[in-house]
């Protein structure tokens, strides 16, 4: 098949916008590099693997990451569709099986008559063609350099951390509970319950245990979004507990009372045997884990199937790049998407992916390239990472700060009307565009 599209990476945002592009008529030859090159956090050589929960957010559309979720069912995107099609309980959130999730897509990807799958490394941008550059946090070495060097723009870096996760017959189900917040979604999750007394052993043990320590730490820094458990433990002994380890909407039907903090669990795959500790992402070699975890109640002698872990993440300075179409600011038929160009999150990167090959496959047909409406969340979050106003650009998820405000008194309210507003104009808007 000769390509007219050439998408480098096959996570979720290089599969959107290859299946985007296809759908509206290209031909696409879609390049990953696993398993013939590993990374540092993959495990299996499916498309669309997803490394660090098996979750894709919120399903309320009054949330933001809820009301990403919404236009991106809408605007009939691949990765939503087989985010539902591998669902498992949740609560609120979209919580899939991540191993169901990736066959999905990759069985989606593979039976496309105009995309072609190619595996191996690719270590040079081409020079020509149509391209949307999709290789993710965990770009080849190789690649990275050729990019730098092709934009004249030295890349950021930040670390990524990993929550573990455990069996469920290794739980003490005597001690965990089952329930959401407030009741809210059902009982989706394992609830591990923190006396004042065990929770305070467990944080002195937490910021106290030996860590992995990561290569060129000096001129690394975290995404806020996504702290190891430990460092945020150092900021004080509340912090977890006013974070991550919140026990807000829960108690404890052995006390009757609201525990002191909670670590909660949620279901991993359909199966319902393994469960990831919610929060706790974290650094820890791992003798220490199975040290500091079996503090949590609950998890005294658990079975961890995956460790937690970090990962150097690389993403480009967007807004000195790219304008909101997801193009080269210096050469229009390169397109870069996903969490290369500072979106942070499974569904964000999607959402740029989305955009890139939609406006890969108008560019092909002598169309001008779009950007959603500023209204809503995906054209706002595309805005938002091409902006040259920033200078010190650091990744972002979906959040409501990024949208024009509504002046509504009530939070509740304001909710509402951006998710109504952003609901309304994407209709008009690819009524539009289509």
């Amino acid at each position: 098949m000769s390509a007219e599209l050439s998408v480098i990476g096959g996570g979720l945002a290089g599969c959107e916008a290859a299946w985007q592009a296809a759908e509206r008529g290209l031909r696409v030859r879609l390049h990953e590099m696993r398993p013939a090159v590993p990374t540092g956090a993959h495990q299996t050589d499916r498309l669309a693997e997803l490394v660090c929960s098996g979750s894709l957010k919120s399903l309320q559309v009054e949330s933001a990451s809820g009301l990403l979720n919404a236009e991106m069912g809408r605007l009939g995107s691949l990765i939503l569709a087989c985010g539902h099609q591998a669902a498992i309980p949740g609560g609120q959130a979209l919580a899939v099986d991540r191993d169901e999730f990736a066959a999905a897509v990759t069985a989606a990807i593979d039976a496309h008559p105009r995309i072609e799958v190619v595996r191996g490394e690719v270590t040079r941008v081409p020079r020509e063609g149509l391209v949307v550059l999709a290789s993710g946090p965990l770009t080849s070495p190789a690649l990275a350099a050729d990019l730098a060097e092709l934009t004249g723009e030295t890349h950021l870096a930040f670390y990524d951390a990993i929550a573990p996760t455990v069996e469920l017959d290794s739980l003490d189900l005597d001690i965990l509970f089952r329930a959401s917040r407030y009741d809210k979604g059902g009982a989706d999750y394992l609830n591990a319950p923190f006396s004042r007394e065990e929770y305070e052993v467990f944080w002195r043990e937490l910021v106290a245990a030996e860590r992995f320590v990561p290569k060129h730490e000096d001129d690394t820094k975290y995404f806020e979004g996504c702290l190891p458990l430990e460092v945020i433990a150092e900021r004080g002994q509340d912090a977890p507990r006013f974070g991550p380890l919140k026990p807000v909407g829960l108690t404890d039907p052995r006390t009757g009372r609201r525990p002191w903090a909670v670590v909660q669990l949620r279901q991993e795959n359909r199966a319902g045997n393994l469960y990831s500790l919610v929060g706790c992402q974290t650094q820890l070699r791992r003798a220490e884990q199975r040290r500091v975890f079996d503090l949590i109640p609950g998890l005294a002698g658990a079975e961890y199937v995956r460790w937690g872990q970090v990962h150097r993440n690389t993403f480009v300075h967007s807004p000195r790049l790219l304008v909101p179409t997801m193009q080269l600011r210096a050469r229009a038929d390169l397109f870069l998407a996903g969490q290369l160009v500072g979106v942070e999150g499974y569904v964000e990167s999607a959402a740029a992916g989305w955009l890139a090959g939609v406006n890969a496959a108008r560019m092909a047909a002598g169309r001008e390239p779009v950007v959603p409406p500023a209204t809503t969340m995906i054209g706002a979050l595309v805005r938002h990472v091409t902006d040259e106003w920033q200078k010190d650009f650091q990744p972002m998820n979906a959040n409501f700060g990024l949208l024009p405000q509504i002046s509504l008194r009530s939070k509740a309210e304001r909710r509402a009307a951006y998710a109504a507003r952003a609901l309304t104009d994407l209709q008009a808007w690819t009524t539009v565009v289509a």
